[in-house]
């Protein structure tokens, strides 16, 4: 009988696309750090030594963008001339406007209404502590865990992928861990054999041991599967913010409604509206009242309330979808301003979240699960 595998994939902070999204986001937080009320849309490009940052802010912020660039790079670890983009010598341009007057109509406080049109999805399931699929939540910790190791010293570079590939039987349990893909950049001084030794050992080994498994229980592990990877990075291929979304939310194991979350100020549904879904969907998952569940919410550019909400338990749920649905709109403001003042969105906390990931962070409060006991009072159980 054929395997039920589901597979997930995660890459490092110094993966092109990522460089973008962290610079987009530092940039952000630099705003919201001196203007809680900034609006943000800032897209950044990498490719060789050089970096494009344009999109639209208005802020009453000074900000010198080409400087927190910069430094984001540095923190990455772009800091070798070798590498065809180095923090010292990148060339940097800024191309930016304010928003637009047309959208602003319709997001400012008065009207309080969303940034854009679209449909955000947020998941849990009960496959690890944190609520999240466990594919995509091993999938990024063997990522944060191969940045640990690049950033300890040594002749591993910052640009890297994973992927896991989980085995679930017909009642969606998780069987094993059939597939493990690392590759990861690493200076000419290091041999195969040497990346894959000191991957095996530092990154799976141990990452995989968090999670109850051994490297002896994988049926398939590759390590830099096409030999060398000493060119990488955004001299390697070219980094775009917003590319990465799939690697951003749930590796595929749930929805995602399109929209990308670097680099956008919290009035941007696409992003404090998916962190709402994730927060929402985690507290009934917490509250017991389902094994699985994904919320989905949608909305119209300048309308504050949602234009529609829907909770789906794959059939797991101990009440109804539309009896968990009707205990979200009792218990949340789903409107840009109350899910603000519900997730603390006007702050600068997104950096990290481009760096190491937007879910499965207790310490992200859409992580929180103060929501759970309501959820359970109300639903009688």
């Amino acid at each position: 009988m054929e395997k039920r595998l589901f597979t997930s994939e995660c890459v490092t902070c110094g993966h092109p696309d990522k460089v973008a999204d962290a610079i987009s986001d530092a940039i952000l937080d630099a705003c919201l750090a001196q203007d809680p009320g900034s609006r943000v849309a800032c897209e950044t490009m990498v490719t060789t030594n050089f970096c494009v940052i344009c999109g639209e802010i208005t802020t009453k912020a000074v900000v010198d963008y080409a400087a927190i660039a910069r430094e984001t790079i540095r923190r990455i670890g772009y800091v070798y001339p070798e590498a065809g983009f180095c923090a010292d010598t990148v060339e940097i341009l800024c191309k930016i406007h304010t928003q637009s007057a047309d959208i602003a109509l319709g997001t400012n406080d008065a009207v309080g209404g969303a940034g854009d049109q679209g449909m955000m999805f947020g998941g849990a399931c009960t496959h690890t502590a944190s609520l999240m699929p466990l594919p995509s939540d091993l999938a990024r910790a063997l990522s944060n865990r191969l940045t640990q190791v690049i950033n300890a010293g040594g002749e591993l570079r910052p640009d890297g992928k994973t992927q896991v590939s989980v085995e679930f039987g017909e009642n969606g349990s998780v069987i094993g861990i059939d597939t493990v893909v690392v590759s990861v950049m690493h200076s000419a001084a290091f041999t195969l054999e040497q990346v894959r030794e000191t991957v095996l050992t530092q990154v799976i080994a141990p990452v995989l041991a968090e999670y109850g498994f051994k490297v002896e229980d994988v049926a398939n592990i590759h390590i830099n599967p096409t030999g060398n990877f000493v060119i990488g990075g955004p001299d390697g291929d070219t980094g775009l913010t917003g590319r990465k979304i799939i690697v951003d939310t749930y590796g595929g194991y749930f929805s995602h409604g399109g929209g990308a979350f670097s680099g956008k100020d919290p009035t941007k549904v696409d992003r404090s509206a998916a962190y709402m879904a994730r927060y929402m969907a985690k507290n009934l998952v917490a509250a017991g009242l389902a094994e699985q569940v994904q919320v989905q919410l949608a909305y119209a550019i300048g309308v504050a309330q949602p234009v529609s909400v829907r909770v789906d338990s794959y059939g797991t749920g101990k009440v109804s979808d539309e009896a968990m649905t009707a205990l979200l709109r009792r218990s949340c403001d789903m409107t840009p301003a109350g899910i603000i003042r519900k997730l603390d969105l006007r702050r600068p906390i997104y950096g990290r979240t481009a760096l190491e990931g937007h879910f499965g962070n207790s310490e992200y409060p859409w992580e929180q699960t103060d929501l759970a006991p309501v959820l359970k009072e109300l639903a009688g159980i």
